[in-house]
């Protein structure tokens, strides 16, 4: 399972079934949505890539198209156009509006895969920089320029100690950090703390994020590490 979220919006209810149950073959999270009205609702800021079929109710997939790119907040986000429409108008439009891909229907599972592969890899070598500024999982939002801890878009009040606890472990997913590991980097300037403390820390950072408070997993004996679900 790779950290990747794809959002699929399509009216068809059947081809959004088919694109999620082979994408999360191919270790993505996937949801659906099966109008752009639905897909609105949803924290789009949070996916990696979105699959937007063109012709769909009141607001097209080319009107969503539009509203995303004007907002600060989804503007970056890669989209990929699904389309019976191949005409060359319609071409120009979807890229015109910021499309990073354009697949005409009907096409094969293995293309779509492809093309999303190719698009997350040139939108992750363009936002490198980008990256080491942010750390993103799912909606938590660690931003370490600007030293803020944001979920679904609102920021959550942490202590300098709790957010670089939560920096250390967020960019280092996986790897189990001791008590004394967590003091030397977090707390090399003081001369003396109690082991109390970083688990108090750890408490009070565990219930300020919220649902993600469960990535934090103590192991007995050893320390917490940060995994992801």
């Amino acid at each position: 399972m790779n950290d990747y979220r794809i959002l699929v919006v399509d009216d068809e209810e059947d081809l959004c079934e088919i694109l999620k149950f082979n994408l999360e073959n191919e270790g993505y999270m996937v949801d659906t949505a099966n109008s752009a009205e639905e897909a609105l609702k949803m924290n789009i800021s949070s996916y990696h890539l979105i699959l937007l079929d063109v012709m769909m109710g009141e607001i097209s997939g080319f009107k969503m198209a539009n509203m995303l790119k004007k907002d600060k907040k989804t503007e970056k986000v890669p989209i990929i156009f699904i389309t019976a429409k191949d005409t060359e108008n319609d071409t120009i439009t979807g890229f015109n509006l910021g499309a990073d891909d354009y697949i005409s229907k009907p096409f094969s599972l293995r293309e779509v895969i492809a093309r999303i592969k190719a698009v997350l890899r040139r939108t992750a070598t363009a936002d490198t920089e980008q990256a080491l500024e942010r750390i993103v999982y799912k909606s938590l939002v660690v931003d370490i320029t600007k030293k803020k801890v944001s979920i679904d878009g609102k920021e959550v009040p942490l202590t300098k100690k709790e957010f670089e606890i939560l920096l250390l472990l967020v960019q280092n997913k996986g790897r189990v950090f001791s008590r004394e590991d967590i003091l030397t980097r977090i707390w090399s300037d003081e001369v003396y703390v109690l082991d109390r403390t970083i688990d108090v820390n750890i408490t009070r950072l565990r219930k300020k994020i919220g649902e993600y408070g469960k990535c934090i997993v103590t192991r007995l004996g050893y320390g917490y590490c940060f995994e992801a679900e």
